[in-house]
């Protein structure tokens, strides 16, 4: 499959069974026990990512964007803690969407998020933070690389990026997935090295500072923030 391929499934299934599935988990609603432990795991990835950038203490003087945004799990609490500005995007319509809403009904007017409808690679404008949660997840090994390249390009410090690390349990789990059709099944499910990334964003100029695992029984992910070095 091309990269055009992937991303055209990616953008459909989140503006169709994706989106119920997803805002579900990323919600506060009934879940059933696999969507809870997703759930539980995101929600991990966002808490490290924040407490990180409180770590810092400059969350007010920085600009950020989070690319692939999802419903807002983590652009709406940046928002909220007094960022400089958040620019979040997403490559499906309905996921925007309902990030407005959540936004309307937390932050109301909020001057300093902006959402937009957008794939990573026409992402433009520069940034001092660039974040990229659980997304390579749905692209093979080159795209992401490629996708990489490209956050790394508006970023002027830093790049977080988060994804599924190659290992067996998760081979295991996708070869389990595989067995259920239709509706159930999600996109392809790419694992990435963490020696991959870490090379990916030390080609553009960043070297990885911080890493966290963060994983539920159904829920893996490596989280590398990268400094820019060059």
């Amino acid at each position: 499959m091309t990269a055009l391929d992937d991303k055209t499934i990616v953008r459909d299934y989140f503006n169709a069974t994706g989106f119920d599935r997803w805002s579900r988990i990323y919600g506060d609603g009934e879940v059933n026990f696999v969507q809870k432990n997703i759930r539980i795991g995101h929600q991990r990835t966002v808490d490290t990512v924040l407490a990180w950038f409180e770590a810092d203490g400059n969350v007010s003087d920085r600009s950020f964007c989070d690319a692939g945004c999802g419903v807002g799990s983590l652009s709406l609490p940046l928002a909220a803690r007094g960022a400089k500005s958040v620019f979040a995007s997403d490559i499906s319509a309905k996921m925007v969407e309902e990030a407005r809403d959540r936004a309307s009904q937390s932050l109301g007017d909020a001057s300093n998020l902006r959402l937009e409808v957008s794939d990573l690679a026409s992402l433009t404008g520069r940034y001092d933070t660039v974040i990229c949660l659980d997304v390579l997840i749905h692209y093979p090994e080159t795209e992401a690389a490629e996708m990489l390249s490209h956050l790394c390009s508006l970023a002027e410090q830093r790049v977080l990026v988060s994804f599924a690390p190659k290992s067996p349990v998760l081979n295991v789990l996708k070869r389990i997935g595989q067995f259920f059709p239709g509706a159930s099944k999600t996109t392809r499910a790419y694992q990435h090295s963490e020696t991959a990334i870490a090379a990916a964003l030390a080609a553009n100029g960043f070297q990885v500072q911080r890493r966290a695992f963060n994983k539920a029984p159904f829920y893996f992910s490596l989280l590398l923030e990268a400094v820019r070095t060059a």
